[in-house]
């Protein structure tokens, strides 16, 4: 018989409740930003069988798909980045249908599920950048993918935390554990200041979409 560990027991208590909650901030944020991301690839065949064509989401100068699929940032790794979210995406879907269906996994997933989690925030960061102070466009889908893949990062990392699934300091998973009611507040500062800088960025925003 295997012998259950303190992560498999801070994953499902004596009482057999399951982490719902958590199980279904992953399936939420992972079916948005695959839509998010499939949309995009769908644009990006769009472009190259007509590369002239307006898009969908092509809504004026400051909104549009175009701009940003067909700048080099769009395939910085000589593909398009839709379709590194295609496939990533997947992974919290598939995690929150497992926790869902009583499945435990060791610390060293949750580990690599961290860092999985953490360079998709800094890569959806960095695009952000891109799109707003080098492209100088936004692109409704990528903006989707964002929404997805920030309060999925920060919120899922404070619950990790929480329940030792990522560290064994006792003190780190304290302090986590009082926080996590809270957690919503790190998605939200982050929301606010991704919008602030637009706003910044693009000042005549809100009256081409309200004028």
């Amino acid at each position: 018989m295997t012998a259950v560990t303190d992560t498999q027991r801070s994953l499902h208590p004596a009482s057999g409740r399951r982490p719902v909650v958590a199980a279904v901030l992953l399936l939420v944020a992972g079916v948005t930003g695959f839509v998010g991301s499939f949309a995009l690839v769908l644009d990006k065949f769009r472009l190259l069988e007509s590369p002239g064509q307006a898009l969908s989401c092509d809504v004026n100068p400051f909104i549009g798909c175009s701009p940003v699929m067909q700048s080099w940032q769009a395939s910085l790794f000589g593909f398009p980045n839709p379709v590194i979210g295609v496939a990533a995406f997947v992974a919290p879907v598939v995690v929150a249908l497992a926790l869902l269906a009583g499945a435990r996994f060791e610390r060293w997933f949750w580990v690599a599920f961290q860092i999985g989690l953490f360079l998709a925030w800094a890569f959806v960061t960095w695009l952000f950048t891109q799109a707003v102070y080098a492209i100088g466009a936004l692109c409704p889908w990528c903006m989707l993918v964002w929404l997805a893949t920030i309060p999925l990062f920060w919120v899922t990392t404070v619950w990790m935390a929480s329940r030792g699934l990522t560290t064994g300091r006792p003190g780190v998973r304290r302090a986590a554990t009082a926080f996590l009611p809270f957690s919503w507040v790190l998605p939200a500062a982050n929301l606010i200041l991704v919008a602030s800088l637009i706003l910044l960025q693009f000042p005549r925003l809100l009256p081409t979409l309200f004028g």
